[in-house]
């Protein structure tokens, strides 16, 4: 359930962040605080997107093609999450569109097989993330870390304000985050999509997320009667395109 009660920051929210956003096997956490280390998500996306712009630019300076050292960037950020928000994507483009019932969803949704709606939107969502990125890495690569912190930011928005679509799932053991925590985590990120991508960039970017995630969220309120797991992965998903389309056709 939600640790909503006396919410103040701790240093040890961001080791609890890294622990369940992603797979760096960082020391120091625990198993308490979860949703309340939402306002350090940001901090995690913005330090995997270096890690992916490093790579990037690493391969670049070696000489390898543009195309193939943003795929080498794309694959570091699957590995370092997991795959946790892509797996979300698919799991709701099959549910959502291959039951015919709210039960029917939920029940495809927990089923870890992978549909065809799920194998498209997979397809059509590392296609733009790796064109994207294919752009955006030879003259503005530090601009990505708006998309990774901006949509992280969105899913600590939608799991605080969405109710629960069922009672057995991971954002339901996971808990609410405290509002203050969600808006903690917004201003954070907007901060860093102004720094890395500039102020106009950011602002528009922020928009487009912001657009993302209520589209998002509607659809699972539409089709599940509220958020799970798979939903906030695929909101992050969509924020990130959406951030991305922002500041490349802004920056490029």
């Amino acid at each position: 359930m939600s640790d909503t009660k006396g919410f103040a920051p701790q240093p040890r929210d961001v080791v609890r962040a890294f622990h369940l956003l992603s797979r760096l096997p960082l020391p120091g956490g625990d198993a308490t605080r979860a949703a309340s280390s939402a306002w350090a998500w940001p901090l995690v996306g913005s330090l995997i997107a270096a890690l992916q712009v490093g790579l990037g630019i690493a391969a670049l300076a070696l000489g390898v093609p543009v195309w193939a050292a943003a795929g080498l960037a794309l694959a570091l950020g699957v590995i370092l999450t997991g795959g946790l928000h892509e797996d979300g994507l698919a799991d709701c483009a099959d549910g959502f569109w291959g039951g015919h019932s709210r039960e029917r969803r939920l029940e495809i949704l927990k089923d870890s097989r992978v549909g065809s709606y799920g194998v498209l939107a997979m397809i059509f969502a590392v296609g733009l993330r790796w064109s994207l990125l294919a752009a955006l890495l030879p003259t503005a690569p530090w601009a990505l870390l708006a998309g990774a912190m901006l949509s992280r930011a969105a899913m600590a928005v939608l799991m605080a304000r969405m109710p629960f679509a069922r009672s057995d799932g991971l954002a339901q053991h996971v808990g609410k985050p405290p509002v203050i925590a969600a808006a903690l985590a917004c201003a954070i990120a907007c901060v860093g999509a102004v720094i890395s991508a500039g102020l106009w960039p950011g602002a528009v970017a922020a928009l487009l997320v912001v657009g993302a995630a209520f589209t998002v969220g509607a659809l699972a309120r539409a089709k599940i009667g509220g958020q799970t797991g798979d939903v906030l992965g695929a909101a992050q998903v969509m924020g990130d395109i959406a951030a991305l389309l922002a500041v490349a056709a802004l920056l490029i």
